[in-house]
């Protein structure tokens, strides 16, 4: 359990805790990126690139119908070593941008922010660095309610003075590109904060490096976005999928985020006991939430999935020919065809072929008395009812 403990900030409340038999406090994991980071710091390794598919668990309140799961995958890529500024960052954001474009979804967007431009902000807004951290978790919530009750949570709960919360305000409502990113380096406020001039000077970097990789025009910055976990340290980013509601609208209504990550050069040093840190950048994907999109689109165009990957059914037309079946389909197994036979004695031929039909078997490898005498097999072309014997 201490290992997750004390890494996520607000969505600690999440975490699904047990106790085991001999009392011993466990905890379900609640990302891939966490341990990713122990398993670094405890093998001693300063360089790695990998992905990584499992599950992960979150005592979330299910939304099924959108993806939302308390059991689910993630998908997630990540670059640990010391490189130089934001290479691999970029990569991350063409691996997404790759991603989401093979997979058909329709419109998306990747916004992209950074911790040290939003924390500068919040300094030279009047925040006090010790609520930076719940500041940043309150503007997280921009993407769900509008800016009037986000304000009013600093204010209220936060206890941020009005005039700060205002003064946010007129930063974290600001998106773009480099036009934005140029403009905020003349900012008199900003160009006086450390940290955000080191945020800004490494974005200008990061998109003319996106330049190159030729995908800015489905990226913006995004002062907004600022996800809700305490490790990230630099550049974030989260990829949202938009949905033209109907011809009339403007803005694009975004579906909710597919994907998300960023750098978290800190967190690998939490596990180490001489505190060595190893700079690292990630991505996550959440392949429910695609699922849940793939599926919806599927029902509204009333397109037959094929569930299997069966490339042919073994079937007999007569009584007492299991044991042919049974060697048919050995030898196939062995060959490496994907191969099915119905789990009866004596099917009707009818029915074998029926089954063929609806889950989408294409060939039907028919075995009956006159085919073993002929030492033949009979391959049949389901849809087009075509037979040949070999």
């Amino acid at each position: 359990q201490e290992t997750l403990m004390g890494k996520y900030g607000e969505d600690t409340k999440l975490i699904y805790e047990l106790q085991d038999q001999g009392g011993e406090l466990l905890a379900l994991r609640y990302d891939l990126t966490v341990p990713f980071a122990r398993y670094l710091a405890m093998n001693k390794i300063t360089n790695m690139k990998r992905y990584h598919v499992a599950k992960v668990y979150r005592r979330d309140n299910p939304a099924t119908t959108r993806g939302r799961y308390r059991e689910f995958y993630q998908c997630d890529f990540d670059i640990a070593g010391q490189f130089d500024p934001m290479i691999p960052d970029a990569e991350c954001l063409k691996i997404v941008h790759e991603i989401l474009s093979d997979l058909q979804l329709g419109d998306f967007l990747i916004k992209v922010n950074d911790r040290r431009i939003l924390n500068g902000v919040f300094a030279v807004c009047g925040v006090p660095e010790s609520r930076f951290i719940h500041a940043c978790s309150t503007v997280d919530k921009l993407d769900k309610v509008p800016w009037e009750e986000v304000r009013s949570e600093m204010v209220g709960e936060k206890g941020l003075s009005p005039e700060a919360a205002d003064r946010i305000g007129e930063y974290v409502q600001l998106h773009g590109g480099l036009d934005l990113i140029e403009r905020l380096l003349q900012d008199p406020a900003l160009s006086q904060n450390k940290l955000a001039k080191e945020g800004l000077g490494d974005m200008k970097l990061l998109f003319e490096y996106l330049t190159l990789f030729g995908i800015t025009g489905k990226i913006s910055f995004d002062l907004s976005l600022a996800r809700g976990l305490d490790y990230y340290t630099g550049v974030i980013f989260e990829a949202v999928l938009l949905h033209q509601e109907n011809e009339h609208v403007e803005e694009p209504v975004s579906v909710g985020s597919v994907a998300g990550g960023g750098r978290y050069d800190g967190l690998v040093g939490m596990f180490d006991p001489k505190g060595r840190k190893v700079p690292c950048v990630g991505v996550s994907i959440g392949i429910e939430r695609i699922f849940s999109i793939l599926e919806q689109r599927l029902e509204a165009s009333g397109e037959k999935l094929r569930a299997t990957e069966t490339q042919v059914l073994v079937a007999t037309p007569q009584k007492c020919l299991l044991a042919a079946r049974l060697k048919l389909i050995s030898e196939l197994w062995d060959a490496g065809i994907k191969a099915e036979m119905l789990y009866k004695k004596d099917p009707k031929l009818l029915k074998q072929l029926q089954y063929c039909e609806d889950t989408g078997i294409p060939l039907a490898a028919i075995v009956g008395e006159q085919e073993l005498a002929d030492g033949v097999v009979k391959l049949r072309d389901v849809a087009t009812r075509q037979e040949v014997r070999m």
